[in-house]
């Protein structure tokens, strides 16, 4: 059933022009000014000749992070055909998703598709693997932080407050506090295959149950909101569980781990969030996994490749 409530969208660039609001929705739309804090603005190169021809211009802008900048726009009041027809004109270089107006209202908003790549600021919350366990060098975390800052040292900050052992359900609950101090703007949540082990004894050993992740989502998308910072879920990995079937007490199974990772893909689908799928770069090399969990420094490596190439 289609929501009948209009949408709010917070446009900054074309959108706003008239003759194209014209051509995409028949009408010019309702709309409001509205300011979008915490962001600048960059120029995006266009090549869809569709784009262009309703634009006029094939150079357009799209936003990146910045403490104390400030994009003016206005909010576009538009109905789901709108809003439909509004998505199909953004090109593959852009992504809807929910900011945090000025005002303290919610908004859509078309941002980088690449959810890495306009982040100034970033926090990770998650389990072992995040932390970098069995790497002496920290894992992927600790390479897309050398790799960003070294970006840019003035501006660019990676925060990993990742703890091993860590469930999805108690990333939820801890994270809040954690976020003010360091003004996030972008939230990377590792979600690992805690949430698919099952205890080998007492209270619900074997249990075919998985944990609500969607309940622990909800909640982090609305801690990442409340701080507009952008949400990116990444995760799981592949295991190799002809070696996990006995990891401190708790079995892990490879059909455990994707049903995790088919909820975690989902949820992110239904609600426009970014989710970075972590299963292939290390599917069926048991070689680069210590224990069948955790990756060794050359595993580290290929999933920070990974990363690197879909999300920057």
């Amino acid at each position: 059933m289609s929501d009948s409530r209009p949408h709010t969208l917070f446009s900054f660039g074309t959108l706003l022009d008239e003759q194209v609001q014209t051509a995409l929705f028949g009408r010019p739309v309702p709309s409001t000014p509205a300011s979008l804090a915490g962001y600048a603005t960059r120029p995006q190169p266009i090549t869809d000749p569709a784009v262009i021809t309703a634009s006029g211009l094939d150079v357009h802008l799209t936003l990146e992070r910045r403490i104390g900048a400030e994009v003016k726009g206005a909010v576009l009041h538009l109905t789901d055909q709108d809003l439909a027809a509004a998505d199909a004109y953004e090109v593959d270089d852009y992504a809807r998703r929910r900011v945090l107006l000025s005002s303290g209202e919610s908004a859509w908003a078309y941002l980088d598709a690449k959810p890495l790549r306009p982040a100034a600021r970033i926090v990770i919350v998650g389990d072992s693997i995040a932390y970098g366990r069995c790497d002496p060098r920290g894992g992927w975390a600790a390479r897309l932080a050398a790799s960003h800052i070294g970006a840019n040292e003035a501006d660019h900050r990676v925060f990993n407050l990742t703890i091993p052992g860590a469930t999805l359900a108690e990333v939820s609950e801890q994270t809040p506090a954690l976020l003010a101090p360091r003004l996030p703007d972008t939230l990377l949540v590792a979600a690992g295959v805690n949430d698919s082990a099952q205890p080998l004894s007492g209270p619900g050993a074997l249990s075919d149950e998985l944990p609500r992740v969607t309940d622990s989502l909800d909640s982090l998308a609305a801690t990442a909101l409340s701080h507009n910072a952008r949400l990116v879920v990444m995760g799981p990995m592949w295991l190799d569980e002809t070696r996990t079937r006995d990891c401190w007490g708790l079995r892990f199974t490879e059909e455990r781990a994707l049903a995790v990772r088919e909820s975690v893909r989902t949820w992110c689908d239904a609600h426009h969030v970014d989710h970075l799928d972590m299963w292939e770069p290390l599917r069926e090399r048991a070689d680069l996994l210590v224990d069948g969990l955790h990756p060794e420094a050359e595993g580290h490596e290929v999933l920070y490749r990974h990363l690197d190439a879909v999300a920057r």
